[in-house]
């Protein structure tokens, strides 16, 4: 039996389910912790009606929301937003709110089923379309029926949707051929629609990102904005849509009714102050108390935290909220034992196994099981649910102990967000795409300008062609089969590159120079890294179950990569060699803690850490950082910085010279003659490349013995990161934490008043303030228009050029807690982390790009306390494009990670010109990061052929199968032909997607994505014309030939020329394959001939015709290649 079933039971015996029976209006007391949504979903079970659930806020709402899924099916819990705007504010209207209201209101007015319902009084307070007029406007469609296009069109145009080419959100349409494409209000994902002549073939969702079919569907209902202001005329209560014998449950009757009058009288206010306004009376669209109030009578009402009581109905629980263990797991497991003993039912309640199996670990290894002689599923039983506070029932006699509670770590609630990964990904796509004007690199011949799709005509047949734009305006043509070979430039933000000249040798020598340098660096990294394997070290000991709990206690959820990257120097930490590992990850996605990690597995096997950073500041912060972390194990934590006295200091380094401190971090002190250990097993740094050189020659001696782990927070790219794998041991964190609050990010027009709000509500809460304000000289007066604001406020002021000691001691008084605001320049941006700084306004928004914001606004949100992030600006009327499209994208993407790969490519090149010298920062600002990457890529194939490399990584390296160029001899197969091979411009359209798809087909790889996109374009615009069909075996063509080791293929006047490796001293021509080639021309002489010219050598077939019958030779030379092998 789980909790609810207890729960089930126990209501069925209590006066509760009688009183709601007769409709009465009952009080619930003594309900603690998440109890009432085990009450609420054994309700709903004893008696399966709908119910609807109103909080007086919208994150306890959003926490019984997740619990009841997690509780209940899925699929019969909903959730009623509000609108997300204040009243009478349109353009601030929430898309997903909409959306998720018409999706409920289109199931309430349909559905028999019945449903649990969670909501808020605001939500509630709003109206919504009336029945009779959501009815009459929406359009239901069903496969196999008839219907005519242009009656759709037109019901679409006439509700306001917009057609566009790609549908992305609610309220678009599209159509293509018989193909419609459709994004209802009603529904998560768009529909698509094919019909044959007037008849729906079939109907099917689809993915707005991919664009690619989900799942069919029988038929589908279409629904307008139910927001829009001419459906106000008809509106009416959410409560009017309930059935007739819905239960409401309301956490306070008073509160509610109180917090729907206020909201009315917000309304009435604003109105009231409205120029002369077409807009509708506040009545259309909100209810006020009293309707309110007549309305919810109609039904039996539970109310489960009364301010007092007032009702005869009144039924008390006898509950605890689940007690404080402080991480004491001695404490805990004897409350468990206790519980047992008296004969209550213990449950642990996580989402994650991982942890439940954390828990059993740390019993067993702290001995405390063998004890009571009970198996520890008698002890305690895992529930697999998300609840978010545990509760004590002494009339049940179940104790539900939550996991986040139990290891105090952060629980986070999920609703379902209008600009979520959708909006993100369709952001980098349209960043990705290439339009006219954009920068883009040739691989072989520099920098130009995109200028469009070419048509072109060969020997009488239509091809397209990509055309580029040089100096002088020279124009290059490059074929849909080289499309590789371009990439989109992008440098530095605001950065604005040299066009090159065609023809000209600078762009070859300065890829010459770049792949000189790369192999250079490779060289040397390859050597170390093999020099190191082969020294003597400490093997560390496997993990101890304080190990464990010190890793199941952090406060936020482990994600994969954080959670590899702790394996992984773990594990080197306990190979015999010593370990050197570079850990890179954005800011605020846990390199610390697995530096913790790190430091605490060396002190188990009793070795002393060394933590070296660049600044006395970090020094400290790191200091309170592990001593917080650790203050609860056996470990102790010192710090050596130029704050302490001259006696402190000789006292630290006689304490860690006679093994007393366990752990010392410090800056370059730390490498000085002076200091002595008594054992030191791993030395740990911090952003390496901000220390000089006279330390890092220091730290290669210290580093030949000891095991030693880097961290770095500016990203190393993924594609360098594969470049270099063989080089050195490299562990990427590239996600945030799962549950840490995403930062609420918001746009302002410079405003006193908002201002004082945002530092206000932050000093009450007992938190700090940064204003960052990126002029020197005006610092002064933001500082003194702070103090007039806020007069309680100690407000502090900080830049760069202060003198560095002041700068200092400024800092760290702000981070002791002595100043509430510090107003400063970008210095922020730079790893200062203060848990205790919860919200950072952004003065002049519209001047930063977008990584300095992102940079700036991580400096926030780093504890388990909501963050906000305030961007002011001038006003917004005056703002450029740009600024406004950086703007839009920062308040968007508000969790932190992945959707940041725009602002990351500014510190992509940052990073690399970290791991490979500034010099190539310069070089990527040349060509562009995507080129340069292939240029690296190029370089490092090159390696791979010679002989020392093949010796330093013992092994000759397999051709891989990443891309369609990197097999074994030929890395890339030209084709040149007159066939006609496009994308027809009556199939696709639009020129950026006809680009686009131009791009993908280019680069796939196999047989299985080329089946795959065949398909998605089978799916997005129907059946696939010859043309493209003999394009996508062209791809194959190209393959084939690549791994029979031909160059180029000359498909013209129905002949094929194959041209050979130009090599002539290479491996090929002494293997199976061209042996099998050799073999093939002497059985089909009739119209095969093979010649050399000028050293090179060619093979000419006759009678080809078509890209099929070119793959159709290729399938003979294949078996006679498989008989020579």
């Amino acid at each position: 039996m789980g909790p609810l079933d207890y729960f089930s039971e126990f209501l069925s015996k209590k006066p509760l389910e009688n009183a709601i029976l007769n409709g009465k209006f009952t009080q619930l007391y003594g309900l603690r912790g998440s109890s009432i949504a085990f009450l609420c979903a054994s309700l709903f079970k004893n008696h399966p009606k709908t119910i609807l659930l109103i909080c007086a806020d919208k994150e306890r709402s959003a926490y019984l929301y997740n619990e009841l899924q997690s509780i209940i099916n899925l699929n019969q819990v909903h959730y009623f937003p509000d609108l997300a705007r204040k009243p009478y504010d349109s353009e601030e209207t929430n898309n997903a709110s909409v959306q998720e209201r018409a999706e409920l209101l289109n199931r309430l007015s349909n559905a028999d089923s019945t449903m649990v319902i969670v909501s808020t009084a605001i939500s509630i307070s709003e109206k919504v379309i009336g029945k009779a007029t959501l009815n009459s406007n929406t359009l239901q469609i069903k496969a196999g029926e008839k219907i005519n296009l242009e009656f759709i069109t037109e019901f679409l145009i006439l509700n306001d949707f917009t057609r566009v080419d790609f549908v992305s959100e609610p309220g678009q349409f599209a159509v293509r051929g018989g193909i419609v494409d459709v994004f209802s209000f009603s529904s998560e994902n768009p529909f698509r629609f094919e019909l044959f002549g007037d008849e729906v073939e079939s109907i099917r969702s689809f993915d707005p990102i991919t664009q690619l079919s989900l799942k069919l569907f029988h038929f589908i209902t279409l629904i307008p904005d139910i927001s829009r202001q001419e459906f106000a005329e008809t509106t009416q209560s959410i409560l009017n849509y309930l059935p007739a014998n819905s239960i409401i449950l309301v956490d306070n009757f008073e509160k509610l009714v109180y917090q729907s009058d206020v909201h009315f009288s917000k309304a009435e206010k604003i109105y009231n102050s409205l120029p002369e306004t077409t807009q509708k009376t506040p009545d259309k669209l909100y209810s006020n108390a009293v309707e309110i109030k007549n309305n919810l009578q109609r039904f039996p009402i539970v109310e489960f935290e009364p301010l007092q009581k007032t009702q005869e109905n009144a039924i008390e629980f006898l509950q605890d909220p689940q007690p404080s263990f402080n991480k004491n797991f001695d404490l805990f497991f004897q409350h468990l034992h206790e519980n047992y003993k008296k004969g209550y039912k213990n449950y642990f309640l996580t989402e994650s196994a991982k942890q439940a199996e954390r828990l059993e670990s740390i019993f067993h290894d702290l001995g405390l099981l063998k004890n009571t002689g009970v198996e520890p599923f008698r002890i305690f039983e895992p529930a697999w649910l998300n609840v978010h506070e545990g509760f004590i029932d002494h009339e049940l006699k179940i104790a539900a102990y939550t996991d986040h509670q139990l290891f105090e770590r952060y629980h986070k609630f999920f609703l379902k967000g209008g600009t979520s990964k959708k909006t993100e990904s369709l952001t980098l796509k349209e960043i990705q795409n290439l339009n006219p004007g954009d920068f883009v690199t040739h691989i072989d011949h520099g920098v130009g300008r995109f200028a469009g799709l070419e048509k072109l005509i060969v020997n009488g047949k239509e091809q397209e062609a990509v055309k580029l734009v040089y100096k002088d305006n020279d124009i290059l043509l490059v074929s849909v089969h080289s499309l590789h070979r371009i990439s989109k430039y992008s440098g530095k933000e605001g950065n604005v590159p040299r066009i090159d000249k065609l023809g000209s040798t600078h762009w070859q020598a300065l890829k010459n120079k770049t792949k000189k340098k790369v192999k250079e660096i490779a060289f040397n990294l390859i050597h170390l890294y093999a020099k190191r394997k082969s020294m003597q070290g400490h093997a560390f000991a496997i993990d101890n179950y304080l190990q464990t709990e010190l890793e199941a206690s952090f406060i936020y959820e482990d994600t994969p990569d954080q959670l590899k990257s702790t394996n992984d120097v773990k594990k080197d930490m306990e190979k015999p060699y010593p370990m050197d590992r570079l850990v890179c990850g954005d800011v605020g996605f846990g390199k610390t803690e697995v530096a913790i990690r790190a430091a605490f597995k060396a002190v188990n096997d009793n070795k002393q850490v060394a933590i070296l950073v660049p600044t006395t500041i970090l020094a400290l912060q790191h200091y309170k950082t592990f001593s917080e972390r650790l203050r609860n194990f056996p470990c102790s934590v010192d710090f050596l910085n130029r704050f302490k006295s001259s006696k402190e200091q000789k006292d630290t380094l006689e304490k860690l010279q006679n093994g007393k401190t366990d752990i010392i971090i410090g800056t370059h002190k730390l490498a000085g003659k002076e200091v002595k250990f008594r054992d030191l097993g791993l030395l740990i740094i911090d952003e390496e490349q901000k220390f000089g050189v006279a330390i890092k020659d220091k730290l290669k001696t210290l580093k030949n013995s000891v095991d030693t782990l880097t961290l770095t927070a500016t990203p190393i790219p993924r594609t360098l990161q594969f470049s270099l794998m063989g080089a050195r041991d490299l562990s990427v964190i590239a996600t945030p934490p799962p549950n840490r609050y995403p930062i609420q990010t918001e746009l302002l027009n410079f405003n006193e008043e908002a201002i004082r709000d945002a530092i206000q509500y932050e000093i009450q809460r007992g938190g700090q303030v940064f204003f960052i304000h990126n002029k020197v000289q005006s610092l002064m007066e933001v500082a003194g228009m702070i103090s007039r604001l806020v007069p309680q406020a100690r407000v502090t002021i900080g830049h760069g050029q202060m003198d560095g000691e002041k700068l200092e001691n400024t800092m760290l008084a702000f981070i002791d807690g002595y100043y509430d605001v510090l107003v400063s320049t970008t210095i922020v941006e730079s790893g200062l982390d203060i848990p205790n700084a919860n919200t950072i306004l952004i003065n002049d928004a519209q001047n930063f790009g977008l990584s300095d914001l992102h940079q700036m606004r991580g400096r926030v949100g780093r504890s388990n306390k909501k963050a906000f992030c305030y961007l002011i600006v001038p006003s917004t009327l005056t703002l450029t494009g740009d600024a406004k499209k950086r703007l839009k994208a920062i308040t968007e993407f508000t969790e932190l990670g992945s959707g940041f790969n725009i602002a990351m490519k500014d510190l992509d090149i940052r990073g690399a010109g970290n791991i490979l010298g500034g010099e190539q920062s310069g070089f990527i600002n040349d060509m562009g990061f995507e080129t340069y990457m292939k240029i690296l890529n190029e370089a490092m194939e090159e390696l791979k052929d010679e002989k020392w490399y093949q010796e330093a990584q013992d092994k000759v390296e397999p051709p891989t199968e990443k891309t369609v160029f990197s097999k074994a001899f030929v890395r890339e197969t030209v084709l040149e032909t007159d066939l006609e091979l496009l994308i027809p411009s009556n199939y696709v359209q639009n020129i950026t997607e006809r680009v686009n798809l131009y791009r993908q087909l280019d680069e796939l790889a196999g047989e299985p994505e080329l089946q795959q996109f065949s398909e998605s374009l089978r799916d997005r615009f129907g059946p696939l014309p010859k043309q493209l069909l003999e394009l996508i075996e062209a791809v194959r063509l190209r393959r084939l030939a690549m791994q029979t080791g031909f160059e180029k293929i000359i498909l013209k006047n129905k002949k094929m020329t194959l041209h050979f490796l130009s090599k002539p001293d290479s491996p090929y021509f002494s293997s199976a394959a061209f042996q099998g080639v050799l073999k093939y021309v002497q059985d089909q002489k009739n119209f095969c001939t093979l010649m050399e010219q000028q050293h090179k050598l060619t093979l000419s077939i006759e009678r080809i015709t078509s890209v099929r019958d070119a793959i159709f030779v290729f399938d003979n030379l294949s078996n006679y290649i498989s008989r020579h092998d």
